[in-house]
């Protein structure tokens, strides 16, 4: 990231963007935008154009001037006269000057609409909406490469934060064992109440006491019991798959098992965790893709959402010197963690529209190829009929789990991606602890997201 030294208090050409889907994401971005020097965002869509109106009023634009825009003629207008622009429509890209377009909505269908229109708008897309880019990121690329365009993760968000990092540890000669993220929550064990707290829910856990401290137990043991101490709680999180999933495709890694590991682990132990079974850990393959639940104690800091690496210790007198600076090493010394604990959302967004816009660079990888799909596993009988409704903060389908599995195109008896079914109703019933495959959904034919997909499909990913 030293390349970014450029941009920092120099004068840039000033880089006009545009944002659609204005919610948590969004907002931030807006407010950061406005303290960016060379960079500007005054154009944001939704829904409901009142409602970007708010998400401009809110960062800082002076409500009176805001332009609520219907039709070309407006926005043209609105645009010329310097005001900040609120709109329902994305098919208005075309009629402005912005060089990036945000894709924000978290919505799997919207997305690739938008990015579409944006890419035949001659802009380049930032993708903040994984969702999307988990089923058809491959095919968006090469769309916008075949017009001198980018399409990129956005760094803010783990995806992005993580091919920076494991990328950056290959090209300084670390060998990979393992890269992953801190799932969203941290997992906040109270001892004098025997409690975890995580995202804001409280659950009794009388029997994690004993698996706090791993001692000398072998990590695997250790792994279980914790899972089984806290089972109250949710261990496994789609979105966090689907992140894994847009990494994968950057980096053509896969996980060690379809559904992740994600241990609960405390952050001093990912060295010895995610490391090979034969040194102790829990990986039977390496490199491997995986998160982990943050395990801490009250006032303890926070991995944040961060991402790591584990790498493996083949300079054993280098690495001694490191531990004693306080980097964290495995108990048997053969892998080291290297981590950034942060992800900041739409704060720090700016470093992607800079590398897009000046540099035509992804922050994530110029051609990402189809290596896994986040596929879809009912987790107890779906009668046919169901309504598969990817609902609430994590877009997720109730019952039904994520898994890593390895890219295949669409086919009857094919797993389906599991956001190209999120919207739609079983065709046929499937049995707990199976996986949905393409027959047993009723698909929308006149889906933006589903066109994509058998474009991608039809392509020579070789």
């Amino acid at each position: 990231m030293n390349h970014l030294r450029m941009f920092a208090g120099r004068e840039t050409r000033r880089i006009e963007c545009a944002l659609i889907g204005s919610g948590g994401f969004g907002r931030s971005f807006l407010s950061q935008a406005r303290h960016v020097r060379g960079l500007s965002c005054r154009l944001a869509f939704d829904r409901d154009p009142a409602i970007a109106a708010a998400a401009l009023a809110a960062t800082g634009h002076d409500r009176a001037e805001i332009a609520q825009c219907a039709d070309a003629a407006q926005i043209r207008a609105a645009w010329a006269a310097g005001k900040p622009i609120a709109a329902s429509n994305p098919e208005l890209l075309a009629e402005v000057p912005v060089e990036v377009v945000l894709e924000a909505t978290g919505n799997p269908e919207a997305g690739a609409r938008h990015a579409r229109l944006a890419i035949e708008a001659d802009k380049h897309v930032v993708m903040v909406t994984k969702e999307t880019d988990s089923v058809v990121g491959p095919i968006l690329a090469r769309m916008a490469a075949a017009r001198g365009r980018v399409v990129s993760p956005v760094d803010g968000d783990q995806p992005s934060l993580l091919i920076g990092l494991a990328t950056w540890a290959e090209v300084v000669g670390l060998r990979l064992v393992a890269a992953g993220k801190s799932s969203e929550y941290d997992f906040v064990y109270d001892p004098a109440t025997r409690t975890i707290i995580s995202n804001g829910v409280t659950v009794p856990a009388p029997d994690f006491c004993a698996w706090t401290l791993a001692g000398d137990r072998p990590w695997p043991e250790v792994a279980a019991g914790r899972a089984k101490a806290a089972a109250a709680l949710p261990q496994r999180a789609v979105p966090d798959l689907c992140e894994m999933t847009v990494v994968a495709n950057a980096l053509g890694l896969g996980p060690d098992r379809a559904d992740l590991h994600a241990p609960i682990a405390r952050i001093t132990e990912l060295a010895d965790i995610m490391a090979p079974a034969a040194d102790g850990g829990l990986l039977a393959r390496a490199p491997a893709l995986d998160v982990f639940h943050c395990l801490r104690l009250p006032g303890e800091p926070s991995f944040a959402g961060g991402v790591f690496v584990t790498v493996a210790c083949e300079d054993d007198e280098s690495w001694a010197m490191l531990r004693d600076k306080g980097h964290v090493v495995a108990r048997n010394g053969r892998t080291a963690m290297i981590g950034l604990p942060r992800h900041l959302l739409g704060l720090e967004a700016a470093t992607t529209v800079f590398e897009v816009a000046l540099l035509g660079q992804s922050s994530g990888v110029a051609s990402p190829r189809p290596v896994i799909d986040l596929t879809a596993h009912a987790d107890r009988d779906l009668p046919a009929g169901t309504l598969l409704a990817a609902e609430g903060h994590h877009h997720s389908i109730a019952h039904v789990s994520g898994r890593m599995t390895p890219a295949a195109a669409l086919a009857e008896d094919a797993p389906i991606p599991y956001y190209l079914a999120a919207g739609r109703r079983l065709a046929r019933d499937v049995a707990a602890g199976q996986p949905i495959r393409c027959a047993d959904v009723a698909l929308d034919e006149g889906s933006e997201l589903l066109a994509l997909r058998r474009a991608q499909d039809a392509q020579d990913w070789s």
